[in-house]
């Protein structure tokens, strides 16, 4: 009897249930398909489509979603408060928008969106060959004299100012200081903010002063002059400041407008602003700073004539938000048109690049490296690595070749061995150093047709690579590199290693032929 009523209760309900349960989930079908409409319609307007396999789904829900509310005038949801700054005093008011752009059912949407198409976890990287501690190209020595704790942001052959001489920057000590060819110390000069980048000439040093490392929207940047005393010397020049900049990582020095005079592109990293800009040289130490992009993010530049009508043009890479590579075409009088030859998702953390003409057609193509995993998405990506674009001869550029790092940061193409083709060595600042720590430094050797053989050393294996850089320090005509340690690492990165044991800097001396 009770099985009847049973079964009778289920004849009754069991379709009630059923329309229901198909409510409900077409409900939820239609949440996620407005979702990704507003998604590809508010985020699209800043940047490239974040598509939500980019990365995993505890990081779209507790970074980078979070992080993005206050861009679309959301600071908390459900209540929950998210992060912004829209109360630092060097945020302009108007960054954040004054009301809300969406309502809460749609940022409800967005979020079921991400929730709903966005992997538990990220496929892990794959190579077709591994990374072998076998590389015999180069020897590694370190400096004589070594301190604890080593913080360096800046390393560089110099083959201009100083000839095969070796220049570092450290955070801490504020310090240039420069090396012989034997990495003994020769002098140094005391900038009041860490160095990033220097611009070389025959008689002088432009130091850029990044100001404040950590992320900030202060403009505590600037430029400063050193320049080579009769005793051949580095020695301060006050006489020359550019200053109030935005957390300037590289200064380039190009007479931009043609007038005869020496102009400075800066890269105003910023963070939440900043800009691509440049100062008009007007004579008697003066500049007039002019504005090419009014965006945070720049981080390499390079001077170019890529359509020979004498004009210099400027290829940029931004890293911030809208992260691309830019060509800047000069109109004359210092006018420039930009247009974008290279788009990247924002998640890709985009790091450095350089042009190589890795066919030998003529045209310059793009190395290109993305690793930067200090935001708001600190898991290992598979797209981390370092990338070859292939310059069509119209300035059109597809992808030739990836090779995987995780947490890649610099890749320098020279031929390193010799042979007449361009081999690449790259670092990486977020490897896996628990599982994989031969990724903070690799060499690739090019055996032709765009394959390339990986290689490390264990010497490399000692510090935290931030920076890198490629010449002939010791004057036998052979390209060298030097890797610059900062080994404060954050809380999410493991090592075997302690980092702040490790060298300052590393020489790697070419030994080939």
């Amino acid at each position: 009897m009770n099985e009847i009523k049973a079964l009778n209760w289920m004849i009754r309900f069991v379709p009630v249930f059923a329309v229901i349960l198909t409510a409900s989930c077409n409900q939820n079908s239609r949440s996620i398909y407005a979702g990704e409409t507003l998604a590809k319609k508010y985020c699209q307007s800043c940047h490239a489509f974040p598509d939500p396999s980019l990365l995993d789904v505890k990081s779209w829900e507790t970074g980078v979603l979070p992080n993005m509310g206050p861009r679309l005038g959301i600071f908390a949801f459900k209540g929950k408060r998210y992060p912004s700054l829209r109360y630092d005093r060097y945020v302009p008011r108007s960054y954040y928008p004054s009301k809300p752009l969406i309502n809460p059912d749609q940022w409800q949407d967005i979020l079921n969106y991400y929730q709903a198409k966005a992997p538990d976890n990220l496929p892990p990287q794959k190579r077709q060959l591994p990374i072998k501690n076998d590389l015999k190209l180069f020897t590694a020595s370190a400096p004589p004299v070594q301190h604890p704790n080593p913080t360096t942001c800046f390393i560089h052959i110099d083959t201009v100012s100083f000839p095969h001489t070796l220049l570092q920057s450290d955070i801490f000590t504020e310090n240039v200081t420069r090396f012989d060819r034997h990495l003994n110390r020769i002098d140094s000069v005391h900038s009041s903010g860490p160095v990033l980048d220097i611009d070389f000439s025959s008689h002088q040093m432009i130091l850029c002063n990044v100001g404040i490392l950590n992320p900030t929207n202060g403009k505590f940047g600037r430029l400063e002059r050193v320049i080579k005393s009769s005793a051949n010397k580095m020695q301060p020049d006050s006489s020359f400041l550019i200053d109030t900049l935005q957390r300037p990582v590289q200064v380039m020095a190009a007479d931009l407008n043609m007038d005869g005079k020496t102009d400075y592109l800066v890269c105003e990293f910023g963070y939440l602003t900043g800009s691509l800009s440049w100062y008009e040289n007007m004579g008697n130490n003066k500049y007039s700073r002019k504005v090419l992009r009014d965006v945070p993010g720049a981080i390499k530049a390079y001077l170019t004539d890529y359509n020979h009508d004498g004009l210099p043009d400027l290829v940029v890479l931004f890293a911030q938000g809208e992260e691309g590579i830019f060509l800047f075409k000069n109109r004359g009088h210092g006018e420039f048109d930009n247009t974008e030859v290279l788009r990247f998702p924002p998640a890709y953390g985009s790091s450095y690049f350089e042009m190589d003409d890795f066919n030998h057609d003529g045209f310059p193509d793009i190395l290109y490296t993305c690793g930067d995993n200090a935001d708001f998405s600190t898991v290992l990506k598979p797209y981390h690595g370092l990338y070859i674009f292939l310059n069509d001869g119209h300035w059109h550029f597809t992808q030739r070749y990836f090779f995987p790092i995780n947490g890649c940061y610099k890749a320098i193409a020279r031929d390193f061995d010799n042979d007449g083709d361009l081999d690449i060595a790259a670092i990486s600042f977020f490897a896996d150093y628990a599982r994989q720590p031969e990724e903070g430094f690799v060499y690739l050797e090019n055996t032709g047709q765009f394959n390339y053989a990986p290689h490390s050393m264990s010497e490399t294996q000692k510090g935290r690579w931030l920076t890198m850089d490629a010449g002939d320090l010791d004057g036998d005509g052979k390209p060298d590199i030097v890797l610059g340690n900062f080994s404060v690492a954050p809380g999410f990165i493991r090592s075997a290693v302690n980092w702040k044991q490790g060298p300052p800097f590393l020489f790697l001396k070419n030994t080939g032929k």
